[in-house]
């Protein structure tokens, strides 16, 4: 009775699965029937066979894992088996799974003693060949969804191998199942990508990467365009759709992929018009002269307007408390710019120094002009203020005496002060 419960509850697991899986080109068992020989009824191959169908389901539900492998029997009618659950199943629905594909294999593949029968919760392969002492992926099926992507073929295969190696990665190195699930975002027609990825858990993670990746590769040439498909060996499997199939949330999520890039807008036919070469040289003059005419307005004006600024800037900084405008007006032509005054004295080198009083200190220099100077930097800290400097300038810009000291400019910008006069007269 017990055994007729879990034998209707398998049944009813599959059924399930029948009903929510997308169509394919068959529905399960898949088997792989092999051509290593046949054995006999009641033989002694037969009664290995029956022993491993007792222990080996149990000993899969009862691993962790999920997965168990075992052999029987000596030569020539040893018995080699292997059972992997899916790493989303539990040890009930694992156990009933393999207790029923053992009965299956002995049907579908009748005295054949190399069988494989794939279910969606586990597979099964049995051999009187030791397939366990190799890693190899024997017995590929590929099982493809019938419907196509709507989807450019090229970005839908790209984004599903996105998915299955991201996935992949995962499984082979950070899950002791060997085993994980991921999704992701593809396009409004196709809003998500649903994956699965599995390898025995006897497999070294550099053997489940690599036999996960060959089979990977093999995508874009089985199950190009389709929008659900898997490739099953006996030691790693992939699987992929656009609805939902595995249990619980997935492992991994990846966002979509980025959107391909707007097609060129088409070419515009324009036959030329052919141009005499006279009238082409006429063309070019006409469009550049009144170019470059342009460019030296608008440097003119911005000339001008820079050198009345830096005027109004000068006379900003003069106080305004007790000189008229007159007195003023009269200083306005001695203003130098502070960059002449630099170059005029080497930036005010201390070879030219001609000495220092409490004022500040006065240095020789000449302008551009050949015209020999004398320049007085007020010191910041000096006592002559700003009054007595505006006296001074005003006083010494009306005074023109041959025996006094002309003045011939002033500077106030970059918060100097400094008042320039004839060093020495030229004589005719």
């Amino acid at each position: 009775a017990t055994r007729h419960r879990t034998f209707y509850r398998l049944a009813a697991t599959i059924l399930i699965a029948f009903l929510l899986t997308p169509p394919t080109a068959a529905q399960p068992p898949w088997q792989i029937c092999g051509k290593s020989g046949n054995y006999a009824a009641n033989d002694t191959y037969q009664s290995n066979i029956r022993q491993l169908s007792a222990t080996l389901p149990k000993n899969a539900s009862a691993s962790r894992t999920l997965f168990a492998t075992s052999s029987i029997g000596s030569l020539p009618n040893i018995a080699y088996a292997l059972a992997l659950c899916r790493g989303d199943g539990n040890a009930s629905a694992c156990e009933a799974c393999v207790t029923t594909a053992f009965q299956d294999a002995q049907q579908l593949c009748a005295f054949n003693k190399d069988a494989t029968v794939i279910y969606d919760p586990c597979y099964l392969r049995f051999s009187n060949q030791n397939f366990l002492a190799t890693t190899s992926n024997d017995n590929i099926i590929v099982l493809k969804n019938t419907q196509s992507v709507s989807s450019p073929v090229d970005v839908f295969d790209a984004a599903v191998q996105t998915l299955l190696n991201a996935t992949g990665d995962y499984a082979a190195a950070n899950s002791s199942r060997r085993f994980a699930t991921g999704e992701e975002g593809f396009d409004t027609t196709n809003p998500t990508i649903y994956g699965l990825v599995q390898c025995t858990p006897d497999m070294s993670p550099a053997d489940c990467r690599s036999c996960l990746g060959d089979i990977i590769t093999q995508m874009p040439q089985d199950l190009s365009g389709s929008i659900g498909g898997r490739l099953i060996g006996v030691r790693c499997n992939f699987r992929y759709e656009v609805v939902p199939f595995f249990s619980g949330s997935p492992t991994l999520r990846l966002p979509a992929p980025p959107a391909p890039p707007a097609p060129p807008p088409a070419p515009v036919n324009v036959t030329p018009t052919a141009t005499p070469r006279g009238k082409s040289a006429n063309n070019v003059l006409a469009i550049v002269l009144p170019i470059v005419a342009a460019i030296l307005a608008i440097t003119t004006v911005c000339l001008c307007y820079l050198r009345r600024r830096r005027r109004r800037q000068a006379r900003s900084e003069l106080p305004h408390d007790s000189t008229n405008h007159e007195d003023i007006d009269s200083i306005d032509s001695l203003i130098i710019d502070l960059s002449t005054l630099r170059g005029a004295t080497s930036n005010f080198a201390e070879e030219n120094k001609l000495g220092e009083g409490g004022f500040g200190a006065v240095y020789k220099g000449d302008l551009p002009d050949g015209q020999e100077i004398a320049v007085k930097r007020l010191s910041r800290n000096s006592g002559q203020g700003i009054g007595e400097l505006k006296n001074e300038l005003v006083l010494v810009a009306k005074l023109q005496h041959k025996n006094l000291v002309r003045l011939v400019g002033v500077c106030l910008q970059e918060h100097e002060k400094l008042l320039v006069y004839i060093r020495k007269e030229e004589r005719s």
